[in-house]
């Protein structure tokens, strides 16, 4: 298992120091401490936004708060699956560190150290409005409000394809028959659901009450791909297809090829393909309103002055690019998520970050903003010291997938213009698979450079680092995760 360095360490307590100083600076002007307002969608692609750039996409609520505040063009999630990146958000830990494989797991206890648990103790009330796919018996240290949101059942069971599992099936996903116009759906009711929540805890709220973490956990633009026509119809035509150069997805890593088997997309006809990138874009501008409307409910609330808001998502959307949609791979179509900071009152609007971050760094940094250290052993670093313009971020992010419809394991380390994909073996007949990409000249990632000799040293360098990162060989990983699959929770769904 990983050990944690005495530099991380050092640099947690420094950061905490620094978190409490730079925040004392306000408690003259106004209350000791801000609340943090976290806005959580649910498969949200990072260049689907009109501060991505991106001219064709209309977010103004997202854009204007990106006025406001600071834009993080290098974030990415720690696992690209909603259950393991919500958990390792939560415990401020890498998904292999705390067994969140795939949609069915938990972290190991209900009491388990958490970024909620972190803000209780500093004088926080912690509160959770909306989905992040938690088990229904747990809710690691927040107070459930407008519903409940999360029923789950969670067995802890998976397993692996076959390595030689890729026979074609002849048939098509039934996802791709929930492309469609509709004024309603259960993406959209819950959405609704959200936004109604969140504003009325803002109204009642008293000024004077303890200060606040709230999570609006969104689930849009999450497919199906369901949205009123009047949304679709500014995107219809408009949107390009994915380029896809010829022979390319022959060329694909064999867990990538597994996945477009295992969800049935190797055949999706090219309207199907235009239609869902069109209808993707309109649900992002439709949740983009609702969020609207809850930043205008901040606005319109005594704590409008003294509230941080952060917007992200727990994955991003392939949108046919790479012949793959949902998430589940590394490419920057699925791990690449937004990341909007906005508090004026300590940062000035219009800013940019380049450098790469994850979710862990953001929990921690909401550990920061609470005015306690994170855990010695989480995986983040606050990132208060870099939003306030001081030097040295560490640019660097890890996300792994360990999940399903894959034959191994596969774990990514994105730092500077580069990012290295390292597959497991996944049988004793086939050796590990490796990827890396130049995003800078290649942003796409659509060339593999992983077997040119002039690029070996840097490979090496990354796996290197990589390790150092996780503190465990992924291919051990991989064995730990199969043995977790095979025994599970013990447990059944209801019903």
């Amino acid at each position: 298992m990983r050990m944690n360095t005495s530099r991380r360490e050092f640099l947690k307590t420094a950061g905490a120091c620094v978190a409490g100083a730079s925040l004392s600076g306000y408690a003259s002007a106004g209350p000791e401490r801000p609340n943090i307002l976290l806005i959580m969608s649910d498969e949200h692609n990072a260049s689907v936004m009109g501060c991505a750039p991106n001219n064709i996409a209309h977010t103004p609520a997202l854009d204007h708060l990106a006025e406001k505040g600071i834009v993080f063009d290098t974030c990415y999630c720690n696992s690209p699956l909603c259950v393991p990146s919500r958990l390792s958000f939560t415990s401020g830990k890498y998904v292999s560190r705390v067994g969140a494989w795939n949609n069915e797991c938990w972290l190991p206890s209900d009491d388990y150290p958490s970024v909620a648990r972190l803000a209780n103790d500093s004088g926080y009330e912690s509160f959770l409005c909306g989905k992040m796919h938690y088990d229904r018996t747990r809710r690691y240290g927040f107070k459930e409000i407008g519903g409940k949101m999360n029923e789950g059942d969670k067995t802890g069971l998976g397993g692996r394809r076959k390595t030689e599992d890729l026979k074609a099936t002849g048939k098509t996903s039934e996802r791709f028959k929930d492309f469609y116009t509709a004024e309603d759906s259960k993406v959209l009711s819950h959405d609704r659901a959200v936004t109604a929540g969140v504003g009325a805890f803002l109204s009642k709220r008293e000024a004077n009450a303890k200060p606040f973490f709230l999570i609006a956990g969104y689930l849009a633009p999450h497919f199906p791909l369901i949205v009123p026509e009047s949304f679709w119809k500014k995107y219809e035509g408009r949107v390009s297809p994915p380029e896809i150069p010829e022979g390319y997805l022959d060329r694909l890593p064999l867990n990538y090829k597994h996945l477009r088997n295992g969800f049935n997309m190797e055949e999706v006809p090219e309207a199907v393909v235009r239609r869902g990138r069109e209808l993707y874009y309109a649900l992002t501008e439709w949740v983009d309103a609702e969020i609207g409307k809850t930043l205008a409910a901040l606005d319109n609330s005594p704590h409008a002055d003294n509230t941080i808001v952060i917007y992200t998502s727990d994955h991003g959307e392939n949108m046919g690019e790479h012949g793959l949609w949902w998430k589940n791979c590394l490419f920057d179509s699925a791990a690449r998520v937004p990341l909007i900071v906005s508090w004026p009152a300590r940062w000035p609007g219009g800013q940019r970050r380049t450098e790469a971050c994850s979710l862990v760094d953001v929990a921690s940094t909401i550990a920061a903003l609470a005015g306690t250290p994170a855990q010695a052993d989480w995986d983040g670093d606050s990132m208060l010291g870099w939003m306030d313009g001081k030097e040295g971020w560490k640019d660097r992010a890890v996300s792994e997938y360990y999940a399903h419809n894959i034959a191994s394991g596969y774990v990514m380390l994105r730092a500077g213009d580069y990012k290295y994909v390292y597959h497991c073996p996944p049988d004793e007949g086939r050796g590990p698979e490796r990827e890396l990409y130049c995003l800078k000249e290649d942003p796409g990632e659509l060339r593999n450079l992983a077997a040119l000799p002039e690029h070996r040293q840097r490979m090496d360098a990354m796996h290197a680092s990589l390790l150092k990162e996780l503190g465990e060989h992924p291919d051990e990983t991989e064995k730990r995760c199969r043995t977790d699959y095979a025994k599970g929770y013990g447990r059944k769904r209801r019903g």
